[in-house]
């Protein structure tokens, strides 16, 4: 191997914003992807960047949502993942959806064409030695049993895990729009649309609480003795582990039916099921929230109880999967490196951080620091106040590491508001995430260099 290289182990959405913005600092990229040589138990392509349990990036909102305004950083860097998404959007109201094929050939593409980054079909099964050089480990929460081990072997860590759970997507010609309807809550929607993204289906009350009942006394998927312990991240909690905490769970989380009108006879349901596009045909649906352990004949008979989804064809059912990540907090050091082994680094959804958008703006931020060590440059990382140093101090000593659990990113992880920026009487609610925003995008637009990337016009007068 030569040294004056940056390989990358894993070609999903950090590894693949990694290499990208590696290549584009000028480094000589070698992007190792095992699928379709080995696959795994979720993907369903041998496709770089596949997303796997959502095609939603979440909110796009860079005024007042710390996840758009990672997005809107994101952008302000060339991020190749931000880009192609922009280009595959589907319409999700205010939220930033993608038709997957498209995203992820977009990528493909994006990277198979840059001049600096080989791409390589192998699997890795042991920590690379110091012969390989500058390595990133980017293998996800799926990483491989080999290269997991390879990886507990070397810290002495116990493995820490937890278990992720994706939705059922549905055919929309098998939808009965009699009963379902589209709109968005409180008629919301991304630029250039209608306020109609999503397709709800009602349930009056006694539907809802039989609903309950039958997902509850469903038969679920077991586990294995080892992994009776392990917790779920709540970001991706199934349906009825939601359900099994109260009546009213759902009703006040994804069934909540507030901001909607059934616009076939102007009533207010009792609570909702919301379905969102997920590719760019509209032939697809996914369900929001949805995500499931019950087993797949189960899945049918109970999502065919909610009005409209009665004679529903599924193009996939929800599944369970069991995700890994390191320690970051005891592991790395600022830079993202083991500090057994600082020729290695981390980076994505591996280390803790949890989301599409959070793996990849880490990747892309250890791709900058890798290249930096390449060429012998230094590395100045972001600020704390953009949303990218927050989620870098967080995972690199921010955290507790006796208690660390993967966390997206919000305004939580944030310094506190300077006093100038709330004024003696404070900020609270949407203004105070205003002001957490415009201080993030103004300090991003500063460190990145990028002073002509146009800033949201709710901040142009403040700015």
């Amino acid at each position: 191997m030569q040294a004056n290289k940056l390989h990358i182990i894993g070609g999903g959405i950090a590894g693949s914003e990694a290499a990208w913005q590696a290549a584009e600092m000028g480094a000589s990229v070698i992007l190792h992807e095992m699928r379709p040589v080995r696959k795994t138990d979720v993907h369903q392509t041998g496709q770089l960047a596949e997303l796997v349990c959502s095609n939603s990036f979440r909110s796009d909102d860079a005024t007042a949502n710390a996840v758009g305004v990672l997005h809107a950083e994101m952008r302000m860097l060339g991020s190749v993942v931000m880009a192609e998404a922009d280009t595959a959007r589907v319409p999700a109201g205010g939220a930033l959806a993608v038709d997957r094929e498209l995203f992820s050939k977009g990528v493909q593409d994006r990277l198979e064409a840059h001049p600096n980054i080989t791409i390589k079909r192998d699997e890795i099964t042991n920590l690379p030695d110091a012969s390989w050089g500058q390595t990133i480990i980017a293998t996800g929460p799926l990483t491989s049993q080999l290269l997991a081990e390879s990886i507990r072997a070397e810290t002495g860590e116990e493995d820490l895990a937890f278990f992720d759970a994706i939705a059922p997507i549905v055919y929309f010609d098998s939808v009965n729009m009699d009963v379902a309807w589209f709109q968005s809550r409180y008629d919301k929607t991304s630029e250039g649309g209608d306020g109609k993204d999503y397709i709800n289906c009602p349930l009056n009350e006694q539907q809802y609480y039989r609903f309950l009942e039958e997902m509850l006394a469903a038969e679920k998927m077991s586990f294995r003795e080892w992994e009776q312990n392990t917790p779920y991240f709540d970001g991706c909690m199934p349906i009825e582990v939601m359900a099994d905490r109260g009546r009213e769970t759902l009703r006040f989380g994804p069934m909540k039916p507030v901001g909607l009108t059934n616009s076939h006879d102007s009533s207010r349901p009792y609570a909702v099921v919301q379905l969102r596009q997920d590719n760019k045909l509209g032939t697809l649906f996914n369900m929001v929230g949805f995500q499931t352990k019950m087993k797949h004949a189960e899945q049918v008979r109970i999502f065919q109880m909610i009005p409209g989804l009665e004679d529903a064809q599924f193009a996939r059912l929800g599944g369970l999967h069991r995700n890994t990540f390191i320690n970051s907090p005891k592991l790395l050091d600022r830079q993202m490196r083991l500090r057994l082994k600082p020729h290695i680094r981390f980076a994505g959804q591996i280390t803790g951080v949890e989301g599409y958008v959070e793996s990849a703006a880490i990747g892309g931020l250890t791709g900058r620091m890798a290249a930096c060590d390449l060429f012998g440059q230094g590395w100045t990382p972001p600020p704390a106040q953009t949303a990218h140093g927050a989620l870098l101090s967080h995972i690199t000593g921010g955290a507790m590491s006796d208690t660390f659990q993967p966390m997206n990113v919000n305004f939580g992880l944030f310094p506190e508001l300077e006093q100038q920026n709330i004024g003696k009487r404070g900020l609270r609610g949407r203004d105070r995430k205003a002001a957490y925003a415009r201080r993030a995008l103004v300090t991003m637009r500063d460190w990145s260099g990028n002073l002509s990337f146009p800033l949201p016009e709710l901040f142009t007068a403040s700015s």
